[in-house]
């Protein structure tokens, strides 16, 4: 029989303590609920930290757990159920607006693309279900990182890369375009990360009215745009998807 692992196992005991414990708990505290020595817990601690799952308190010094932690919880459930309540109506956008569907998720620093509909003709297409996005320039990331404040973080904290000439890199540049996001409620991205493509997107929110995901068209930018500018009966599609995915999800009429 295999032996478990006892590094592994002190350190789900760990997390299991500051899931059940109070807030924050210190050194020794888990140490000593743990029957670790100081030296033992410390290190264990000092990598659940390095790896998001354990947060310390900078002023007092205390520990608990990590957003990383938190977000591994409700990945599964949320992703699977943030896919089947938005089949049948990411179809319908790919049908009515004649472009390809992306629905989108934050994950490790960037967008997780979790469903693709095809374009619906006959050309050549490749599936992009576990594709990663970046957040600064695509419309998906753009919504992500307006509407969820850990997206948002991890935007400004990463390095964002010129995929274009068009892409916007400068911090207060890229947090206009947020507030614009937010006051238009949806994001564009115009050849900013793929020569003469354009995508469109907004927000999908669950039933605590938390954005969960963003979906959104992507197609040549000749067929997205008219007369220079993006077409208003397919920014109205996208929103409409958007919002019906999100009444599934029980945030309400909004």
């Amino acid at each position: 029989m295999a032996r478990n692992i006892q590094s592994l196992e002190r350190a789900a005991a760990m997390l299991r303590l500051l899931a059940g414990g109070e807030r924050r708990l210190g050194l020794s505290d888990i140490a000593s609920s743990l029957g670790l020595a100081k030296g033992t817990a410390h290190g264990i601690l000092r990598t659940l930290q390095q790896e998001g799952f354990v947060e310390q308190d900078d002023a007092s010094g205390r520990y608990q757990l990590g957003a990383e932690l938190l977000r591994l919880g409700t990945t599964y459930l949320d992703v699977h159920e943030l896919r089947a309540r938005a089949l049948v109506w990411t179809d319908d956008l790919a049908r009515s607006s004649g472009e390809s569907v992306h629905l989108g998720v934050l994950h490790q620093h960037g967008v997780l693309i979790v469903h693709h509909v095809f374009r619906p003709d006959d050309s050549r297409q490749v599936l992009e279900i576990g594709a990663m996005q970046p957040l600064h320039c695509t419309a998906l990331g753009k919504v992500l990182s307006a509407y969820d404040p850990v997206a948002h973080s991890e935007a400004l904290e990463a390095e964002r890369k010129a995929f274009t000439d068009r892409t916007v890199c400068d911090a207060a540049e890229f947090e206009q375009i947020l507030d614009l996001t937010r006051a238009r409620g949806y994001a564009a991205d115009v050849e900013e990360t793929w020569e003469g493509v354009a995508s469109i997107a907004a927000p999908v929110h669950d039933r605590r009215r938390m954005p969960v995901g963003a979906v959104g068209i992507t197609g040549a930018v000749e067929r997205l745009r008219r007369d220079g500018e993006l077409r208003p009966e397919l920014i109205a599609a996208v929103r409409d998807c958007a919002r019906a995915v999100s009444r599934d999800l029980g945030a309400g009429r909004f």
